[in-house]
């Protein structure tokens, strides 16, 4: 089992930036693909960015790509997600998930362990 706790989460202003963090529990967290994923209110959760297990492969959103940056440390058992020129739009629970390293990254049904969300506010 895989225990993944999100924080780092709050309210700012757009154009502001603000750090996610995943930390794992558990089972060997350098094995599996690990990914952000979020959800605004009456919506569907979508993918935001992945990181696969050695760290060198990086997928983003067309949404996000160019402002968030995903990172990983194997060695602390984290993820990041650096969120930077942030707008309304990102306005959601952020969720970090953990899943088939040879999965498809944007893909929710890849990732078997999720953590329980942070919010994250932007204000206009």
């Amino acid at each position: 089992q895989l225990e993944l706790v999100e924080s780092g989460g709050g309210v700012v202003q757009a154009g502001d930036s603000l750090r996610l963090s995943c930390t794992a529990s558990g089972r060997s967290f350098r094995r599996y693909l690990l990914g952000w994923f979020r959800q605004a209110p009456g919506k569907d959760r979508e993918f935001v960015a992945a990181v696969s297990s050695s760290g060198d492969s990086t997928s983003y959103a067309d949404s996000v790509k160019g402002r968030f940056t995903i990172s990983r440390d194997n060695a602390k058992d984290t993820m990041l997600l650096q969120m930077n020129l942030t707008k309304p739009e990102d306005t959601a629970v952020y969720y970090c998930a953990a899943g088939n390293p040879s999965g498809q990254p944007t893909e929710l049904y890849e990732y078997a362990y999720w953590g329980q969300g942070t919010q994250v506010t932007v204000s206009s």
